[in-house]
C-alpha cells in the first residue's frame, strides 16, 4: 500500500452543477459535512480540502466508486477517464470495443457532435475542478496565505491545479468560460476566453506560482505539484503555442524543459515500473502523477479503467498477471501502434502487447475482440510480484504518471527541430537516445544525428507515452490528426481509414452549455 500520498479526504464537500454558467463558482451545499469555518480553521483543514482539488481529477464523488456523486453529467465519470479517451480513442493508439455500450463510437470514428456525452463529461469535470479551486482560494487568500509557509504553498498548488484544467479547456475545446476566485458566488453569465487568453492566463500563473510560492522538488511531497510540474505544463504549452494561437515559443519550451532537467530528475531505469502499482517510488522520473489509491480513492474509472480495460475478458490473456481479479476488454491497440517497433518487438521493453490468438490489423471490424493486440503496459502489480489491491472490490493502486522526464528530453528535442534556441542538435540527439538507451538496455536502438527528424520524434513519442494521453494533441501539432496526410485504420470510420474535418482538432461546447451561456459558440459544429 503507498504510503507517502496526500491523505485524499473529501473536507470540501461536492457542488452539484448541471452547467457551469452561473453555478461554476459556489460554496459546499447546506448539507456539507464540515461548513467553511470548520475546514478553514486549521491548517490540518486547509491541506485536506487541498487533497480534494487534486482528488478531483480521479474520483467522480465522494463514496466509494464514485457514489455520493459531485455533479449530474451525462455518465457521471471522472475527469481521468473522459480525458483519456478524448485523447486516446479518436487516435491510431486505441481501438475501442464496447461502441455503443461505452458510448465511444462517435469518438472512435471522429464523428462526434456538441451531444457527446464523453466531451459534455470531460467539459464539465474540467470546470468542477475549477470551480474548487476557486472556492479554496476565496478562503486562503494572499493576506492568508502570508501568515505560513505551509498556506503558501498550499495556495499555489491550488493555482496550478486550476491552471491545468484550464489548461485542458484550452487543449481540448479551444475556448471556454472564465472564472476566478476574484468573481464572487452567485449566477451570473462568464465571458469566454479565446485560446489566446486562455494561453496567456495559464502562462501568467504558472510563471507566478513557479517563481514564488510551489515547493521546489526535492521538498515536495509526492503526489503535490511542485515547481518542476509548473514548469512542464510551461514545456508543454510552449511546445503547442502555434496551434493554439500563441505564435512561435520553441525557445521558451527549451528553457523550462532545461529547468526540469537541471532540477535532478532521471530516467527510471525500468520503463514497466513507471505504471505498476508501486509506481509512487518513481520520483526521480515522475514529476507529476494523478494519484490512485484502493484504500482513499477507490475507482472504477481512472487507472482501474485503463488497467481493466486493457485486458481481454474474451481471450486468453490472464487477468492475475497484471494483479487484476478480471480483465474487461475495454479496448485494445490499431495495428498502427506495434507496427512502429517492426524490426524490436523483441528489443524494445516498450513493445508490451499480448498478442496471443490476436491479429495486429483490425481488418474487419474496429470492435472485433479478435483483431488488434491487448495492452500489457499498466500492471496493478507492486514491485514483489503481488497484486496491491482487489480490482473486483476497491479498484487499482496505479498513479497515472501525468508528467515525465522523457517527456520533457523528447519535448526539447523536438523544439530544437523546430527551431528554437538554448538547445543544439547534439544536445537533442544525446536525449532521444538517453530514452532510447533505456528502452533497449544498451546502445543497439541509439540513433544517429542523420535520423534525428521531426517525424522520428513524433514516432518515437508514440513508443514511449502511447496511453498516457498525449497522442492527440501529438498528431494536431504535426497536422496529421485529421485531413488526409496521415490515415489509419478506422479513421473517419472505414476500415482502410479517410481524410477526416478539421474541426475534430477541437471538441465542441456542450450542447447544454451553449444554451445556458450566450457568450459560448461552436465553430462548424
Amino acid at each position: 500500500m503507498k504510503t507517502k500520498h496526500i491523505i485524499y479526504i473529501a473536507a470540501l464537500t461536492a457542488c452539484s452543477l448541471c452547467s457551469c454558467t452561473g453555478d461554476l463558482d459556489q460554496s459546499p451545499h447546506t448539507d456539507s459535512q464540515a461548513t467553511a469555518e470548520e475546514v478553514y480553521g486549521t491548517e490540518q483543514g486547509y491541506k485536506e480540502a487541498l487533497a480534494k482539488l487534486y482528488a478531483s481529477y480521479v474520483i467522480a464523488g465522494q463514496e466509494q466508486g464514485g457514489k455520493n456523486v459531485d455533479l449530474s453529467s451525462n455518465n457521471g465519470y471522472d475527469f481521468l477517464r473522459g480525458y483519456f479517451n478524448l485523447q486516446e480513442a479518436p487516435t491510431d493508439e486505441m481501438a475501442s470495443t464496447w461502441l455503443s455500450g461505452d458510448k465511444v463510437g462517435d469518438l472512435t470514428y471522429m464523428s462526434w457532435d456538441a451531444s457527446d456525452p464523453w466531451v459534455a463529461d470531460t467539459y464539465y469535470r474540467a470546470y468542477y475542478t475549477i470551480a474548487l479551486c476557486n472556492e479554496f482560494l476565496r478562503h486562503d487568500t494572499e493576506e492568508i496565505a502570508k501568515t505560513s509557509d505551509n498556506l503558501k504553498a498550499y495556495r499555489a498548488e491550488a493555482r496550478f491545479l486550476r491552471a491545468l484544467a484550464y489548461y485542458y479547456v484550452l487543449d481540448l475545446f479551444g475556448k471556454g468560460p472564465f472564472v476566478d476566485e476574484t468573481m464572487g458566488v452567485g449566477a451570473y453569465t462568464p465571458e469566454c476566453y479565446s485560446n489566446k487568453q486562455l494561453f496567456s492566463y495559464i502562462e501568467s500563473e504558472l510563471k507566478d506560482i513557479s517563481s514564488d510560492g510551489l515547493l521546489d522538488p526535492s521538498s515536495c511531497e509526492y503526489g503535490r505539484a511542485s515547481k518542476a510540474a509548473a514548469w512542464t505544463l510551461l514545456a508543454k504549452m510552449y511546445l503547442n503555442a502555434e496551434v493554439y494561437g500563441a505564435g512561435d515559443h520553441y525557445t521558451d519550451c527549451i528553457t523550462y524543459c532545461k529547468k526540469v532537467i537541471d532540477a535532478g530528475f532521471s530516467l527510471e531505469s525500468d520503463y514497466a515500473k513507471l505504471f505498476n502499482a508501486d509506481n509512487d517510488k518513481r520520483t526521480n522520473e515522475i514529476i507529476f502523477p494523478f494519484v490512485v489509491d484502493a484504500v482513499n480513492t477507490v475507482s472504477w474509472g481512472a487507472t482501474t479503467y485503463i488497467v481493466c480495460g486493457e485486458c481481454g475478458n474474451s481471450s486468453s490473456q490472464d487477468p492475475a498477471k497484471y494483479g487484476l481479479t478480471s480483465g474487461w476488454g475495454m479496448f485494445r491497440v490499431r495495428g498502427e501502434l506495434p507496427e512502429l517497433f517492426k524490426g524490436n518487438e523483441t528489443k524494445d521493453k516498450r513493445y508490451m502487447f499480448y498478442t496471443d490468438g490476436q491479429t495486429q490489423w483490425l481488418d474487419k471490424a474496429v470492435d472485433d475482440q479478435t483483431e488488434g493486440y491487448f495492452g500489457e503496459k499498466f500492471s496493478n502489480l507492486t514491485d514483489a510480484g503481488e497484486a496491491a489491491s482487489n480490482t473486483g472490490a476497491a479498484g487499482c493502486s496505479i498513479d497515472y504518471p501525468v508528467f515525465r522526464l522523457s517527456d520533457v528530453y523528447l519535448m526539447l528535442a523536438e523544439s530544437v527541430l523546430r527551431g528554437g534556441q538554448g538547445a543544439t542538435r547534439a544536445e537533442a540527439l544525446q536525449y532521444v537516445n538517453k530514452v532510447r538507451e533505456r528502452a533497449f538496455g544498451n546502445t543497439d536502438g541509439d540513433i544517429n544525428e542523420g535520423q534525428l527528424t521531426l517525424q522520428y520524434i513524433l514516432d518515437e513519442r508514440a513508443r514511449e507515452l502511447y496511453w498516457e494521453a498525449t497522442r492527440r494533441t501529438d498528431l494536431i501539432r504535426y497536422g496529421q490528426f485529421t485531413g488526409g496526410t496521415y490515415i489509419w485504420q478506422w479513421k473517419g470510420g472505414v476500415a482502410d481509414g479517410r481524410a477526416t474535418d478539421s474541426k475534430y482538432n477541437t471538441y465542441p461546447i456542450p450542447t447544454a452549455e451553449l444554451s445556458a451561456n450566450p457568450n459560448l459558440h461552436n465553430d462548424n459544429y
